[in-house]
């Protein structure tokens, strides 16, 4: 088993600089985990959508929102991004935090990040008193299914998640934690 490697949390700020990171990293993140899923037409509709500056910047501008980068020796690793009341993608979840962004860089991955992630996510909601979290995964991504399975989550439900023209069903999960 590898060890977990020693990182830190800092929250992503509005400047060029965390912007521009963020966004070159979630390109990465998305099109390592997902880019064999789909053409490339679709996947780049939805990157040039989904992640670019001004919806990054509005995104980080909610107040029912927070966005972190787990840096590794000052380099991000990983990046979390957590939604709560009118923020969340869903407004079916009552009093929820909704995980819905968790991403490990590929460099970075098998050191027990995601683990660390998580573990932020649900110290957040528990702060915030919050009584669920939830989050949507990919019905073929199974490694991840596995991983939330491990943290206690169980579907409860799934919607269609659109990349370009292509409708994805994601299932959602969520964790009680009252």
């Amino acid at each position: 088993m590898t060890e977990q490697v020693q990182g830190r949390f800092r929250e992503v700020a509005t400047n060029q600089q965390d912007l521009a990171q963020l966004e070159a990293i979630m390109r990465e993140t998305f099109t390592d985990t997902f880019g064999g899923e789909q053409s490339a037409a679709d996947l780049s509709a939805f990157l040039d959508k989904n992640y670019n500056p001004p919806v990054l910047k509005r995104e980080l501008a909610d107040t029912n929102s927070q966005t972190f980068f787990y840096e590794v020796a000052g380099q991000p690793a990983a990046y979390l991004k957590v939604n709560w009341a009118t923020a969340q993608t869903e407004q079916q979840f009552d009093n929820a935090l909704e995980i819905q962004r968790i991403y490990v860089r590929k460099p970075f991955q098998k050191l027990h990040i995601g683990g660390v992630l998580m573990r932020r996510a649900l110290e957040i909601a528990q702060q915030q008193n919050r009584d669920q979290v939830w989050l949507g995964v990919y019905e073929h991504n199974l490694n991840a299914q596995g991983f939330y399975q491990h943290f206690g989550f169980q579907r409860v439900g799934q919607h269609t998640f659109m990349v370009g023209t292509d409708p994805q069903t994601d299932f959602l999960l969520a964790k009680k934690l009252q």
